[in-house]
């Protein structure tokens, strides 16, 4: 697996470590003056983490109002693996609490297994080369930490049933990304739904829809097409979408018949 990590994130984590050590403030106290969780600022400090722009605010208010932090922050890069025009949402992401996910195309990239990655990656155009597949995994498989390092966001996905029924990468690479879903739905803080192949009603046939709460409770939303992807910030914009996703989920089933489907449909693979 590649580091999502870059010389740049690294050099910000160990000068908001030196920082913190300097005052005297362990992880946990840090974290709560700045809101976020000692894990979110392990994860800063050791450069794993774009940090969100509230922490680098609420960081500089916490270790001295030196201005170092904000400085830094104008210099950070992020390793290729998350798409150009994806990052901005991730780093959004990265500190909600609270994410909505649609999706009627493929597993949203949270719910996504190595295996399902490497055969969608198997049949990109252009082709991909090992390195490139490795680092859109690397960056998959950060962005699911998110799912237990933040157990006080709320995570719902609606995933259309056909995103099973296609079998992308075979009858072993689905049965395994079932038996992820049905794991990760473990969570006390996900919740998984799945819209029926057979729907009469359904609010959601404008295409994928991906929402989140930042902790100053604003909501964003995102959207994403063939090579590109637009955040929305517009609150008219965003209420609508919130009214589609909440249609949609009293149109799909619930979390226990979701469940049940998934158990049946990889009891028949």
């Amino acid at each position: 697996m590649v580091d999502e990590s870059s010389d740049s994130l690294r050099t910000f984590g160990a000068v908001v470590q030196g920082l913190r050590e300097h005052a005297g403030l362990s992880r946990e106290e840090f974290g709560e003056l700045v809101r976020f969780s000692k894990h979110t600022v392990a994860s800063v400090e050791l450069g794993r983490r774009m940090p969100d722009p509230a922490f680098v605010e609420r960081a500089e208010e916490a270790l001295g109002r030196t201005g170092a932090l904000r400085r830094a922050a104008t210099h950070l890069v992020r390793q290729p693996g998350l798409a150009a025009w994806f990052r901005r949402w991730a780093q959004l992401e990265s500190s909600a609490i609270t994410l909505y996910t649609y999706e009627c195309r493929m597993l949203p990239g949270l719910l996504q297994t190595e295996a399902y990655v490497r055969a969608l990656a198997a049949a990109q155009l252009p082709p991909l080369d090992d390195f490139q597949i490795e680092e859109r995994w690397a960056a998959r498989a950060e962005r699911q930490k998110l799912l237990r390092e933040r157990p006080n966001t709320a995570f719902s996905f609606i995933l259309e049933e056909h995103l099973f029924l296609r079998r992308t990468g075979g009858v072993e690479v689905t049965r395994g990304l079932i038996e992820h879903v049905l794991k990760t739905v473990e969570l006390r803080n996900v919740e998984i739904q799945v819209m029926p192949l057979m729907q009469p009603s359904h609010s959601g046939l404008q295409g994928p829809v991906r929402l989140l709460e930042t902790p100053e409770t604003k909501w964003f939303a995102y959207n994403e097409g063939q090579e590109s992807g637009q955040l929305i910030t517009d609150p008219k914009v965003v209420s609508v979408l919130q009214k589609r996703y909440a249609s949609m989920r009293s149109q799909a089933l619930t979390l226990q018949d979701s469940l049940g489907l998934l158990e049946r449909m990889r009891g028949d693979l």
